[in-house]
């Protein structure tokens, strides 16, 4: 009799139960369709709050004015999480690795372990990331997209971007040789698409699922490298626009003819301008630092190249994309081809005609570039 009685409240214990478990997973499927509408696909990472430049006006008015339908002028990356002191190996990039490494490519490998782990160390100490990171359309300016390869390229002025994009465009099909393409073609009219022309989703995308890559160079040679291009050979941009400020601000008894045409800027004088916090003209990118141009900190960049190993690096990236065998990275000097190359001499040379202090100055301006691609102290008396 007991069992019988007991049955009926047995029956009714099983359905409270399954009522309240289905009830449980209704619970929880809102729950992660909620999540999954605030945060979609992987998880995102605050931005670090590195010094910006101030965006030029005219750049805020357009993308507040609609030039992307939508598209704020923050949005926020779809990317890896760093996890402590290290950043995730993608699919992207183990699927590089693992090519270059049956190609042969061990010291390369191993090259491209060292520079990741420096460069994830100094993030580390200087600019730790949080769980959630909003990306500006600035930050992604700079890196050109090559679709065929799934390639996204950062510019770093005087670290080989011409010819990366001269390589970029027979990736993408817009020319056959490398060899046919001048240099103001390869600038002004090499058809390619900048990341930030993208639609937030595509933006997205490419950061999650392209090879990303990075040329640095030394910090004071490639600081040379620039003024010698810019302010030692005729120009008809920089001469007028930076050449007049920078006389001007800082020549005193300057001549008229100075004065009119900006030629004829000192290094000591051009120094003093980047140095300068209230400087008479803003910055450009070919003396920016790479920390600033290409936010090695905020998008984990799958290769990092250097000038100072330019071909060996390039080479192996050109094979672990799978680029046309008869493709390889150019090694001509287009502008002002007379003109010996920058190297460490030159930039010896240069340095020279500055004070110590000056020179301290210039080495704590580009201090975290130093650290973060592992260069050497230039000069002995630095600290």
């Amino acid at each position: 009799m007991k069992l019988l009685r007991s049955r009926p409240r047995l029956r009714w214990c099983l359905l409270l139960l399954g009522v309240g478990s289905l009830l449980l997973l209704v619970l929880l499927q809102h729950l992660t369709d909620s999540m999954q509408q605030q945060n979609p696909g992987v998880p995102v990472l605050e931005a670090p709050t590195w010094p910006e430049r101030k965006v030029p006006s005219w750049q805020t008015k357009d993308i507040s004015a609609g030039l992307f339908p939508g598209f704020p002028p923050v949005l926020h990356l779809c990317s890896d999480p760093l996890l402590g002191n290290k950043q995730p190996v993608t699919k992207r990039h183990r699927k590089l690795l693992l090519k270059g490494a049956a190609s042969g490519g061990s010291t390369a490998l191993r090259t491209q372990r060292t520079r990741h782990s420096q460069l994830n160390g100094v993030c580390s100490k200087y600019q730790p990331v949080r769980r959630k990171q909003r990306v500006r359309l600035q930050q992604v300016s700079r890196l050109y997209v090559e679709d065929r390869f799934r390639l996204l390229y950062c510019e770093v002025p005087k670290a080989g971007c011409s010819n990366w994009k001269r390589v970029l465009m027979v990736l993408a099909g817009i020319a056959r040789s490398t060899q046919d393409i001048p240099h103001d073609a390869a600038h002004y009219s090499n058809q390619l698409r900048r990341l930030d022309s993208y639609d937030r989703a595509g933006i997205a995308e490419r950061l999650r699922t392209y090879t990303k890559v990075l040329f640095v160079r030394e910090p004071f040679e490639r600081l040379v490298s620039a003024f010698r291009d810019k302010f030692e050979s005729p120009n008809s941009y920089y001469h007028p626009v930076f050449g007049r400020a920078i006389i001007s601000r800082y020549r005193a008894n300057a001549t008229g003819s100075a004065l009119k045409t900006g030629a004829g800027v000192t290094f000591r004088e051009f120094v003093q301008y980047l140095l300068d916090t209230q400087r008479p003209v803003g910055m450009d990118i070919h003396w920016e630092r790479v920390s600033q141009l290409c936010s090695p900190c905020l998008i984990h960049y799958d290769f990092i190249g250097k000038i100072e190993s330019l071909q060996e690096d390039a080479d192996f990236l050109l094979r672990g994309i799978g680029a046309p065998g008869n493709l390889t990275f150019p090694d001509f000097k287009d502008r002002n081809p007379r003109a010996k190359r920058t190297s460490s001499r030159i930039t010896q040379d240069y340095f020279s005609q500055l004070n110590r202090t000056e020179r301290q100055k210039v080495f704590e301006f580009y201090y975290r570039d130093y650290l973060m691609f592992s260069y050497p102290k230039p000069f002995p008396d630095l600290h």
